[in-house]
């Protein structure tokens, strides 16, 4: 059988594949396991959603499934993923549920889970609650059963630790933020404000069904046009759950992940605080990012796609800053798990401590022309272990030189390969990731 737990927690189509049953089994499952290490208390979980409609019954079957196991509830509401893995710590729970299917469409859901201390969980012990899923452990009864309380300060304590984790007030800025419909449309811009900007908001209004459609970090074109019309200083965009941003500047260009990294790279590295100087990126970063870190004298290590494998070397080797091109951005001096809006924040103050524009400070960073092409395959590890796919990938590098990178990944959920090509100029990228596309399917 497939794992049930993805990059991200566990995640589909609800009501259909994430039914209420697995929820609650889920739920239930993840309070035995992740309190199991202290019998001291009665365990306490944080339960926290976004405001797509599945949400309500997800979070019913959650609370449901903890509470039979023991746990108390501590119910936060319609807050940021990043929210609820803050008020883990912050309230000394023992596990974090959030009920959120991030950038995906209205009709999917899922389920993310957090230890004490608001950290995503390893592997293994994913791998325990999946096992943990048929437990027939007696359940407690009477006392026993866990209680749930809401918790209506919420909002204010996340607000709070992010406007004290801005180390320059944001007076004169002026932000047009487009909150995806999401979890964030509360918060981003009562926070956004607390913190000193003036606030246009964009799709906010969320009414269960409307999250991320034609809006977020995916689709910014309409926050694009909003930012030139309102005259702002700059746009941003976040995604259904608001763990991560990017952003927009005056001139309604984008600013994506890599740039992001590379503003507060230097800017933590001006302040002292950018531990060995060495930035955290994955294998799809730019390479314009690299030839960026290398000229101010940062290093960048590089992990596995997704944001978790970030967290990992974050956690491992103590350094202070990393991310993702897609605005998985993590500091973990202020936050455990990506932030959204600790990212934005951040960038924000840059911007008002050194009076620069958007546009001046993500000039740090020279993009370069990046192509993609999916290769439908019958056999990726075929193409893995090709000798001419090998030494046309390294034909295509003694071309490319410092001046270009090559990345051939295999999909991990499609008989797919991804071959990704930067060069100097998008023609001769193009015209390369073509060619090893050519090779690629004529191996499979």
């Amino acid at each position: 059988m497939a794992r049930l737990f993805g990059t991200d927690g566990v995640r589909g189509l609800a009501n259909a594949e994430l039914t209420p049953e697995l929820a609650l089994a889920l739920a239930a499952s993840a309070a035995r396991v992740l309190a199991a290490h202290d019998r001291s208390h009665r365990p306490v979980a944080v339960v926290g959603r976004d405001p797509r409609a599945s949400g309500e019954m997800l979070e019913a079957a959650v609370v449901a499934g903890l509470t039979s196991a023991g746990a108390d509830v501590l119910r936060v509401g319609v807050l940021p993923t990043p929210a609820v893995a803050y008020l883990v710590g912050s309230l000394e729970a023992d596990l974090g549920v959030m009920i959120s299917a991030s950038h995906n469409p209205m009709p999917d859901n899922g389920i993310k889970l957090f230890a004490a201390g608001g950290h995503k969980l390893p592997d293994g012990i994913e791998d325990e609650i999946e096992a943990g899923l048929a437990d027939g452990k007696v359940r407690p009864t009477g006392a026993g059963v866990g209680r749930v309380t809401d918790v209506e300060d919420a909002l204010d304590r996340y607000a709070g630790h992010l406007v004290e984790a801005t180390p320059h007030p944001l007076a004169g800025l002026k932000v047009v933020v487009d909150c995806a419909n999401g979890a964030s449309s509360a918060a981003a811009p009562e926070i956004y404000r607390r913190a000193g900007a003036e606030v246009v908001a964009l799709f906010a209004d969320p009414d269960g069904v409307n999250i991320n459609e034609h809006c977020g970090s995916n689709h910014p074109e309409k926050l694009r046009k909003a930012v030139v019309e309102h005259g702002a200083d700059l746009g941003i965009a976040h995604d259904g759950d608001a763990d991560r941003c990017v952003a927009v500047d005056s001139a309604g260009e984008l600013v994506d992940g890599d740039q992001i990294m590379a503003v507060l790279a230097l800017a933590l590295a001006e302040a002292g605080e950018l531990a060995k100087d060495t930035l955290v990126a994955t294998v799809m970063s730019n390479l314009g990012l690299h030839l960026a870190m290398k000229a101010h004298g940062i290093n960048v290590v590089t992990t596995a796609v997704g944001d978790r494998y970030v967290l990992e070397e974050l956690r491992a080797s103590g350094f202070a800053l990393g991310g993702e091109q897609s605005g998985h951005v993590v500091l973990p001096a202020h936050a455990t798990t990506g932030d959204g809006l600790l990212t934005a924040l951040r960038l924000m103050s840059r911007m008002a401590a050194t009076g620069k524009s958007l546009a001046d400070l993500a000039a740090v960073m020279n993009r370069l022309p990046q192509v993609l092409v999916n290769v439908p395959v019958a056999d990726k590890t075929a193409v893995a272990h090709s000798a001419e796919v090998r030494d046309a990938v390294g034909a295509v590098e003694a071309e490319l030189g410092e001046e270009g990178r090559v990345l051939l990944r295999p999909s991990g959920t499609e008989q797919l390969v991804r071959v990704m090509v930067e060069a100097p100029a998008q023609a001769t990228a193009q015209a390369a990731a073509d060619r090893l596309a050519g090779v690629v399917s004529a191996v499979s």
